[in-house]
């Protein structure tokens, strides 16, 4: 999600060939799924222009999906002759975020993203629908569950090939995550998890998600992000502080994680600013490498 979401809130606008770069970097560190860009309209989020331009300037590599968040059917077709595998289609189960971010209700929107995913398949693209604000919304406090999965199950039913939770605010528990992933995923289609640390619960509710059953957690290198619209929203979780996460418990990723750790640092120097994430700044440990060694005393401790 970097080159989108860890961009779009951002003061400082990147031209589309240094966020092509960005993708190229990121891909080169082993990351298999992208989201490059988003087509929507640059007046409102203009650190997101020249979608078309950032697809047509990234080296494409070989084993690595490019996608791009689209909100409407004129954001899909701007992309019609780009090279997109996948598209991403994003709504809010909550009215009142709905209506500020897309002028629509809910139910609109999602007539919408059914609409989208046609497309998409037609010209056969892979399409995920993310609800955003699952599990609370800036405006309107604590969404219902229920309200939620209501629109998952019918997500499943227009044939997308993933459906997304997205905790746009940051306010989610790990107890809350496991049990809308684990209800979810009986409507037969995979399931990922999109997290803010707002409230320093993304990482634990990732692992959550993932003990539960998620295929998909989204991250943000260096950790940087937020919602435009959100009031307060901060960034995503960092994808290296995630991936050092994984590793440690066991869970392959396919990233090099050291690879990944200079494309932040060259991040930060591109954006003149510290990245919100922990991980480069305290350097890579051998989890699993220490716990050996924990056990091994302790054992002789015991003899």
């Amino acid at each position: 999600m970097g080159p989108r979401d860890g961009l779009q809130n951002e003061d400082q606008v990147l031209a589309p060939v240094v966020r092509a770069e960005l993708v190229d970097r990121l891909a080169a560190a082993g990351l298999g799924q992208i989201e490059a860009v988003s087509a929507v309209d640059s007046r409102r989020v203009p650190a997101m222009a020249g979608a078309e331009e950032v697809l047509s300037a990234i080296t494409r590599r070989s084993g690595t999906r490019y996608g791009a968040l689209v909100l409407n059917e004129r954001g899909y077709q701007r992309l019609a002759d780009s090279e997109v595998d996948e598209v991403r289609f994003a709504f809010a189960a909550s009215e009142e975020f709905n209506q500020r971010n897309q002028n629509a209700t809910p139910d609109e929107s999602f007539a919408v993203g059914e609409h989208i995913v046609a497309l998409a398949h037609a010209d056969g693209r892979t399409a995920g629908i993310t609800i955003a604000t699952s599990f609370g919304c800036p405006f309107e406090g604590s969404v219902d569950a229920g309200r939620v999965l209501d629109f998952a199950e019918r997500a499943a039913a227009t044939g997308a090939d993933e459906i997304v939770f997205a905790d746009t605010v940051g306010v989610a528990v790990p107890t809350q995550v496991s049990s809308m992933v684990t209800k979810a995923i009986s409507f037969g289609v995979p399931v990922g998890v999109h997290l803010h640390n707002t409230r320093n619960t993304g990482y634990v509710n990732a692992w959550a998600a993932l003990e539960a059953g998620a295929t998909g957690l989204d991250s943000s290198v260096g950790g940087l992000g937020g919602c435009p619209f959100a009031p307060r929203a901060t960034g995503n979780v960092a994808t290296e502080d995630l991936v050092y996460l994984l590793h440690g418990e066991g869970v392959s990723t396919g990233v090099d994680l050291e690879a990944l750790l200079e494309v932040t640092q060259w991040l930060e120097q591109v954006m003149g600013k510290s990245a919100p994430g922990q991980l480069h700044s305290a350097g890579i440990f051998d989890p699993v490498a220490s716990g050996d060694a924990v056990r091994a005393l302790r054992q002789s401790e015991v003899a």
